[in-house]
């Protein structure tokens, strides 16, 4: 029952401080409760010097974010963490550099929100419309940050025009609970819907709610909260990458149109919860549990949810930064295990790590 009741506490109280920031004096209770991160802030060292590196690596000349481990393709998620990150590091050049493009490439002249895929030397380069939620989330999270930093009441507008259209679309009633979906189309069957755990990102829809109160923020974090500590599968109880949740009943299950794995999407969920001071949910100590297993022969990249079978190749540095973290967190010690040789940073290896940093508190 004490167990119980300290996770009702902790639920209301993230819930709670989505909101609570949008009142007045609200705000740096809200920061200081839930992890929201607070506008205006001072960058430590480390988020400066990974946003150093990211950005020589990764960011073209015209403010496009490169997905080098895939084609070279670049996606709203990646223009709204480095948007992100650049505010973070309040670095309002290259700030501009990724808004001015994102809004050009990926706008959606239907409603605020940003197509997911850019495909270069394409006759079409961006051939498909729908969304990535959390890549509007992000960008969204950005704007109103830099509108607050650099005393912009475009950008500030632009964050709040996206955040009205994630929660005038893409928020359903399924079962009983305010769930998120992952995009606009292709995720709503007669039966269920499918969602992905890595979408919440309770942060930074705290920085959402500051700027557009409304009680569906609160009804989405609580709910979200539910949905994770049930969302747990195989040997070590870990979230999936993608999640079927039922309209009749809220049963869950694993999609079949995706592996059923804890992956490169899924470890989001450990980080995004350690950030909101929520390092006790089910969801971080099961990762934590998984990456200090001691069986593991080397840093797991994945692990298949249905028989637990680890990925035969090492986890990048930028998942092994994170598990790190999460392993603090937890109180636990992880592997000591060197990454190979020829093993170098991508695009998405390095968001995990500026991410990381963004997350941790500022030492001082």
């Amino acid at each position: 029952m004490r167990c119980l009741a300290r996770r009702h506490f902790l639920e209301r109280g993230l819930a709670s401080a989505l909101l609570a920031g949008a009142g007045p004096g609200g705000g740096a209770a809200a920061a200081t409760l839930s992890g929201i991160p607070q506008p205006g802030a001072e960058p430590d060292a480390a988020l400066l010097a990974g946003w150093a590196q990211f950005r020589q690596g990764f960011l073209l000349p015209e403010g496009r974010v490169v997905d080098t481990g895939n084609r070279a393709v670049s996606h709203s998620e990646g223009q709204g963490w480095a948007m992100f990150c650049a505010e973070r590091a309040a670095d309002r050049a290259s700030f501009d550099l990724l808004w001015n493009w994102t809004r050009r490439v990926l706008f959606r002249p239907q409603d605020h929100l940003l197509a997911w895929r850019f495909v270069p030397d394409s006759a079409d380069p961006v051939p498909d419309r729908n969304n990535a939620t959390d890549g509007d989330l992000f960008a969204a999270a950005a704007l109103l940050l830099a509108g607050r930093r650099w005393q912009d009441a475009a950008y500030s507008e632009a964050g709040a025009a996206i955040a009205r259209d994630v929660l005038r679309l893409l928020l359903r009633q399924v079962a009983g609970s305010t769930v998120l979906l992952p995009g606009m189309q292709g995720f709503e069957e007669a039966e269920h819907v499918v969602l992905n755990p890595s979408y919440y990102a309770f942060p930074v829809l705290g920085v959402l709610a500051r700027a557009v109160p409304d009680p569906a923020w609160l009804a989405l974090a609580a709910d979200g909260l539910r949905l994770l500590r049930r969302a747990r599968f195989g040997r070590w109880g870990l979230p999936p990458d993608w999640l079927q949740l039922h309209r009749a009943d809220g049963a869950i299950s694993l999609p079949v149109r995706w592996p059923a794995r804890f992956s490169y999407d899924a470890v989001r969920v450990p980080l995004y919860l350690c950030w909101a001071g929520l390092a006790g949910e089910p969801a971080v100590l099961a990762a934590a549990r998984f990456w200090g297993d001691p069986s593991h022969a080397h840093w797991p990249a994945w692990v298949d949810l249905q028989n637990d079978r680890i990925g035969p190749y090492p986890a990048s540095a930028g998942i092994r930064s994170l598990a790190a973290m999460v392993l603090r967190q937890a109180g636990l010690r992880g592997r000591e295990s060197p990454l190979p040789s020829s093993m170098r940073d991508d695009y998405y290896s390095s968001v995990l790590k500026l991410l990381t940093a963004a997350s941790e508190p500022k030492k001082t």
